[in-house]
């Protein structure tokens, strides 16, 4: 992604927890092959949607910690957070609508 935000446990409080808008984790490894065919969605998604909702990645293998805490058995797992709460949850490859569908759902006005 381009002008993405990485998500790392240096930042993930203040980025993720902290925010005061939504926010949507793509927990990805450089090695998933599904990982790297959504991230084009996700960064289309990102540029959208700038303002409303936070989105942005964060690699499971650097980040091991935040990967257990929030225990990621597979990849790509998108997660999204509201008032620093999990309020959504999907592992596996999403389309650009499927992850739109789970912000709506997730009761977030896109």
């Amino acid at each position: 992604m381009k002008k993405d935000i990485r998500f790392t446990s240096a930042n993930f409080k203040e980025e993720v927890l902290e925010s005061k808008i939504p926010v949507l984790v793509d927990f990805w490894a450089s090695w998933c092959v599904p990982c790297k065919m959504t991230e084009p969605v996700i960064e289309e998604l990102a540029n959208e949607l700038k303002g409303k909702i936070k989105i942005g990645k964060l690699n499971v293998d650097q980040n091991p910690k935040i990967a257990s805490e929030f225990n990621i058995g597979g990849v790509p797992t998108f997660i999204l957070f509201k008032e620093g709460k999990v309020v959504k949850r999907e592992t596996g490859a999403r389309s650009k609508q499927q992850l739109l569908e789970m912000i709506k759902e997730a009761g977030i006005s896109i």
